[in-house]
Order: C-alpha cells, then sequence, then structure tokens
C-alpha cells in the first residue's frame, strides 16, 4: 500500500453504483460511462475485484458485475488490497546499516531492534489499514444514499435499464458483453 492510486478511486466509486443496483449486473463499459472514464481503465480494475470475491462476473447480453457479497462485509482495506495488492507502506532500506562512520563493522547498537523509523512508519500504516477496515461498502453508500435525492435513483435505474434494454436488442452481435 505504498501508494493508493486512482485506480482504487475508481474501483470503489464502480462499486458503489453496484451497491444501488438491485442485484442487477452492470457491465464494466456501463460501470465506466457512468464515471466519465475510460472502460479499458477499469477493464484492468474489476478483474482484481473478482480474483478477491468482492465481484462476481456473468458473461452474456445480460451479463457483467455484481457484488460478490454484501456491501456491508466489503471494508475498504479489502478493495485496496485487492487492487493495490498487500505492499508495505514503507519498505525501509535498512540505511542504518551503510553508515560510513561504521567502516563497513557495524556496531551492534546501530542495528539492534527494530529501525526507529521503520517503527513509525509501521504504526502509521497500522492505523491507515484499522482505518480503512472499519470503513465498509455499505456505509459509505449508505451516507451517499442519504446525500443524493431520491430522483438521482430514479435517474440511475432508468439509465441502467436503458443500457440492459440496448445490450438485449442487439442483433448481428455477439452476446458476450458480460464483464468487458
Amino acid at each position: 500500500m505504498a501508494h493508493i492510486t486512482t485506480s482504487v478511486e475508481y474501483g470503489i466509486h464502480g462499486l458503489l453504483w453496484l451497491v444501488g443496483n438491485d442485484g442487477k449486473a452492470l457491465s464494466s463499459r456501463e460501470i465506466a460511462e457512468i464515471q466519465g472514464i475510460s472502460p479499458s481503465f477499469l477493464a484492468k480494475i474489476f478483474p482484481k475485484l473478482e480474483k478477491a470475491g468482492i465481484v462476481t462476473a456473468s458473461e452474456g447480453v445480460r451479463g457483467g458485475y455484481r457484488l460478490g457479497r454484501p456491501a456491508d462485509e466489503i471494508t475498504f482495506l479489502q478493495i485496496v488490497d485487492a487492487i493495490e495488492g498487500e505492499k508495505p507502506l514503507f519498505d525501509c532500506q535498512e540505511v542504518r546499516e551503510r553508515c560510513v562512520l561504521f567502516a563497513g563493522g557495524v556496531p551492534g547498537w546501530a542495528n539492534s531492534g527494530t529501525c526507529a523509523i521503520h517503527a513509525v512508519m509501521k504504526q502509521a500504516e497500522k492505523a491507515m489499514r484499522d482505518a480503512l477496515a472499519a470503513q465498509t461498502l455499505g456505509e459509505v453508500a449508505s451516507r451517499f444514499s442519504r446525500k443524493a435525492p431520491d430522483s438521482f435513483f430514479a435517474d440511475f435505474k432508468e439509465w441502467a435499464g436503458e443500457r440492459q434494454t440496448t445490450r438485449t436488442a442487439r442483433t448481428g452481435r455477439p452476446a458476450r458483453d458480460g464483464p468487458s
């Protein structure tokens, strides 16, 4: 978790659309379109979420992504780790062992125990991971739903329904429109 990238932001926003979609699948193209981002960029994010069990994917004309489990059981930490991998915030290089004053012979006092700088970084990482683990997708979706007017959700359902109808009404095209 050296740096939380825009992939996490786009992934979480995409997941929020699935929370409010009554279990209906959305393709990665649709999730990207509603966010105004590149479909190819989003198509790299959702397979990672699928591998982690956060979403499930189905193929076919009505295929796409759905939440893999209830939103209240999906933490932000799980999402971050699925997208970014479980990388440490700080990668200690044991600089204390390379001090020129030691002339190649590091005294025991210099490198015994955990590096004080590394200890601070580990503490910071733990606090951040604990904070991310304490927030669920469901809680954030609930806060958002209290903020947005009901008409917004009605507009979304209409928009998603139109996309679903368009996908099922296609002729002369391959039926596969699932996760892509």
